[in-house]
């Protein structure tokens, strides 16, 4: 289960939409039952807060991700990843990125100036800090879930066709592909929901079975909410489900 919920927070950025307003506002929480395998892991949990950077007001989305009963027992995780987040572009301010996985950590906050495309790294644990060239619109692991749910041209990809985006992690960018596949109706703790459905095109071998093993089901409206996640990993599968949410900016719409 190490890194079940950096997995996580990562299989999420594939949720998007295309409104003609940002889908989703200040005081949105989500919250998701992980599993790994058969057992109840943990969970996770996502909201959008407001906050004052630099005499700017932003979007503070703020996650969490944590083992519970017998897994926290044997593997003990928490897991905060925050991202500041302007809003009108989409573009990140600040990152914050605080680990602790069975006694593996991280600490650290990048700082983004998009106007000379640079990132500064701070990294706590080690006292170190980098200065990094980043492309233009480079999103941070959490904010690109939240940059693409208003992608312009998302609704209109055929099944088959992708999406690409620059997403800053680990102090590398690299290039998040997304790939269509189709639309179903699924069963969740809510009702029957419409459903989109994507998969990220990840590296094969050091974690996952196969390029194209994570499978994500996104609700079909306004809100693009991530209702289902399934991954295969070099070892066992995770699954996450939705287990509750408040503050959407739109209906939430099921199925009779």
């Amino acid at each position: 289960m190490k890194k079940l919920f950096l997995f996580f927070v990562l299989i999420i950025t594939v949720s998007f939409d295309s409104p003609q307003e940002d889908a989703y506002g200040v005081g949105e929480w989500f919250k998701f039952r992980i599993h790994y395998g058969i057992v109840n892991a943990g969970y996770a949990t996502l909201e959008v807060k407001e906050a004052s950077l630099n005499n700017k007001k932003t979007f503070h989305v703020v996650g969490k991700g944590y083992t519970t009963g017998m897994s926290r027992f044997f593997f003990k995780v928490n897991d905060l990843y925050e991202s500041y987040i302007d809003k009108e572009t989409g573009n990140p301010y600040q990152f914050v990125r605080k680990i602790d996985e069975g006694g593996y950590t991280k600490n650290q906050e990048g700082f983004f100036d998009q106007s000379t495309n640079r990132v500064v790294v701070k990294d706590y644990k080690h006292k170190t800090e980098k200065t990094l060239y980043i492309p233009k619109n480079t999103q941070d692991i959490l904010s690109a879930f939240y940059y693409l749910r208003n992608y312009p041209t998302i609704d209109k990809l055929k099944i088959g066709d992708s999406v690409a985006i620059d997403m800053f992690f680990d102090n590398e960018t690299t290039k998040f592909k997304l790939k269509f596949i189709g639309r179903e109706n699924i069963t969740t703790k809510f009702g029957v929901v419409s459903a989109m459905i994507f998969r990220p095109l990840v590296q094969s071998g050091r974690v996952f079975k196969e390029q194209e093993s994570l499978t994500v089901w996104i609700s079909d409206d306004d809100n693009k909410v991530p209702l289902r996640i399934k991954a295969s990993l070099a070892v066992g599968s995770i699954k996450a489900d939705i287990e509750g949410y408040r503050g959407l900016k739109n209906p939430f719409k099921t199925k009779k």
